[in-house]
């Protein structure tokens, strides 16, 4: 009687995978475009990352030892949340900034709705949204990769337009981008003005590959996201494909769909409502990218999308076998 048997309902799953394991593999999946970031932008880049993780990691530790919860820092979580926000941020950020967005991030859009697993909006996208509000200046300053040589300061900062804003202009706005210097391999590299996240597209990619090949991801989403995006850039600048391909490899684009639309918490359970959810948000990436007054639309359609996640799971399920037909 020693040997009990323990009976519980369905489905009976078991995995060695945790919350930790899937953390440290969007981390290694992580590492090649930040040494990429690095390389680019030098140690402010280092800067923004150090104090965006601080920042959620810290929260996160003092926020549970007051409310005196288990602590979850173990599980990697809000280290990737620090992270990801560092790669939507300028590398020229303020380092109190950076410690700002990350408490954010962590206590307001995660722990206080519960904790990993019960936010419904994805930590670092929210926070960037409340930075851009709260310092619009500051995250609007863009700075050529390599003209930041001091660690937080904009001291000896070349300020430069992103690759985006040419873009604004249309199909047109490509040829006024090339006149800058700026080709198309640039955007695959990462050699261009903008956030961490938008440092070599092609590192992004390989990343999101990677978590693919682990399992951690799937290819629905990101694929359905990317396709809507170009289909629809395609169509809107007068069946453009030169400027449909410099949409695709310009800004957080390739971040976003990998590694912020696929979020585990914030996305639909089910292959027919995470198809219904990329589509949304492509068309939403779309619309405020070419008609909006930001020139960037990934975190603001992803962010939109996550709230519909409720209504997607609810109205969209798979078939119940062994129900009785009406």
């Amino acid at each position: 009687m020693e040997n009990k048997l323990i009976v519980s309902s369905s489905p009976h799953i078991r995995s060695n995978e945790d919350t930790s394991y899937i953390m440290k593999q969007v981390l290694i999946a992580l590492i090649p475009a930040t040494v990429a970031g690095i390389y680019f932008f030098r140690l402010s880049a280092l800067c923004a990352m150090v104090f965006c993780i601080l920042g959620a990691v810290g929260s996160e530790f003092i926020f549970e030892k007051l409310t005196k919860k288990k602590s979850t820092i173990g599980d990697f979580s809000a280290v990737v949340t620090g992270l990801l926000l560092a790669f939507n941020v300028p590398a020229s950020l303020p380092w109190w900034m950076c410690l700002i967005g990350g408490a954010f991030a962590v206590v307001v859009v995660k722990m206080v709705f519960g904790g990993i697993g019960n936010n419904f909006l994805n930590p670092a996208l929210a926070a960037r949204a409340f930075l851009l509000a709260s310092f619009p200046v500051a995250m609007t300053a863009w700075t050529k990769p390599g003209a930041i040589n001091w660690i937080g300061s904009n001291i000896d900062a070349v300020s430069t337009a992103t690759p985006l804003s040419f873009l604004k202009h249309g199909a047109a706005g490509v040829g006024e981008l090339t006149q800058t210097g700026v080709a198309l391999k640039d955007l695959i590299i990462g050699n261009v003005g903008g956030s961490l996240g938008e440092t070599s597209a092609i590192l992004i990619i390989i990343g999101g590959l990677y978590l693919m090949y682990k399992g951690i991801i799937n290819y629905v989403m990101p694929c359905v996201y990317i396709a809507t995006i170009f289909v629809l850039t395609f169509i809107f600048s007068g069946f453009s494909f030169n400027f449909a391909i410099y949409e695709l490899f310009a800004g957080g684009l390739m971040l976003g769909a990998f590694f912020m639309l696929t979020d585990y918490t914030t996305s639909p359970m089910t292959t027919k409502a995470q198809i219904i959810y990329a589509l949304i948000a492509g068309v939403l990436a779309t619309v405020i990218r070419m008609y909006g007054g930001y020139p960037e639309g990934v975190s603001y359609s992803i962010l939109l999308a996550n709230v519909l996640t409720p209504l997607l799971d609810k109205y969209v399920k798979r078939r119940t076998f062994g129900e009785v037909a009406k």
